[in-house]
C-alpha cells in the first residue's frame, strides 16, 4: 500500500467524510484571503498561534508547505438542526478539531513527515498565550488553512471534492501535507 493510500485510509477511519489529493500546481496563496485575516474577519487575528500574524508571512507559509511533496484535502460534513443552528456549528467545529487530533495519532505510526492544517483558529486553550508566551501545546498546534491564504472552495474543486454539503449542514476542511519517509516503529 502506498503512503498516499495509507494516509487516505487513516483519514477515513478517523471520521472524516471525504478526502482528495490536491495537485501542487493548484496551490495558490491568495494575499486577499490573508487581508481578510488582517481585517479580523473571523475575530482570530493576532489572538492565536494558529492564525496570522503568528503563522508568518505568506512567503513563510509557502516555504513551509513546499517542504512536503503531497497535499490531501480532508473534510467532514455535519448535519445541523437548521441553517441557523449556530450551536450545532460550534459543536461541529470542535468535533472537527477532535478528528484532527485523532488523525495526528493515526498518522504518527505511518510517517514522521506530515503537517496538518485545520479550520479556523486553534481553540484548544480557553485563552491562548499568543503573543506573550510560547504555545502550551506546540506539538498539537494546527495552523489555520485559511491563514495560509487558501481559498478552500478552490482546493475542494482541485481535489474533486464537494464544497457545499447541502441545506442544514456545515462542512469543515483541513489538509494533510506529507512526504515519503521511513515508517516509525
Amino acid at each position: 500500500m502506498t503512503l498516499h493510500e495509507q494516509i487516505r485510509e487513516a483519514v477515513l477511519k478517523t471520521g472524516f467524510t471525504a478526502c482528495g489529493a490536491v495537485p501542487r500546481t493548484s496551490l495558490v496563496f491568495h494575499p486577499e484571503i490573508r487581508a481578510l485575516c488582517e481585517g479580523n474577519a473571523c475575530r482570530s487575528y493576532h489572538t492565536s498561534w494558529a492564525c496570522p500574524p503568528a503563522l508568518g508571512t505568506l512567503d513563510e507559509c509557502r516555504a513551509r508547505v513546499e517542504q512536503y511533496a503531497s497535499v490531501m484535502l480532508i473534510s467532514h460534513c455535519y448535519t445541523l438542526e437548521d441553517s441557523f443552528d449556530f450551536e450545532g456549528m460550534r459543536r461541529a467545529m470542535h468535533a472537527f478539531k477532535d478528528d484532527i487530533d485523532a488523525l495526528r495519532t493515526a498518522l504518527s505510526p505511518i510517517t514522521d513527515r506530515f503537517f496538518l492544517l485545520s479550520n479556523e483558529g486553534c481553540g484548544r486553550c480557553a485563552h491562548c498565550t499568543y503573543p506573550d508566551a510560547p504555545c502550551r501545546f506546540p506539538d498539537l498546534l494546527c495552523h489555520s488553512i485559511e491563514g495560509y491564504g487558501f481559498i478552500v472552495s478552490e482546493l475542494a474543486a482541485a481535489a474533486g471534492m464537494q464544497y457545499y454539503g447541502g441545506a442544514d449542514t456545515v462542512t469543515y476542511f483541513g489538509a494533510v501535507l506529507f512526504s515519503e519517509s521511513a515508517k516509525k516503529r
